[in-house]
């Protein structure tokens, strides 16, 4: 099955090491998954990069993260 047009832009993203775009593409792909447990992936992704940059959005995702109970 050939990647969708959002995981080719995570590929993308990734092969360029483009960290604002990751957080926003992780969040993207968490705001349109399917499943809870794909929603606490991709946030969890988001997050990390979220931190790793200082972006402010890591609050924001943490939020949500603990919302779902997969942080505290």
């Amino acid at each position: 099955m050939p990647p969708s047009e959002l995981d080719a832009r995570l590929l993308a993203a990734h092969a360029e090491d483009d960290r604002p775009a990751l957080i926003n593409l992780y969040i993207e792909a968490a705001d349109t998954a399917a499943t809870e447990e794909a929603t606490g992936f991709y946030l969890t992704h988001a997050y990390v990069f979220a931190l790793e940059a200082g972006d402010a959005r890591a609050a924001d995702i943490k939020a949500r993260l603990v919302e779902m109970k997969r942080d505290t």
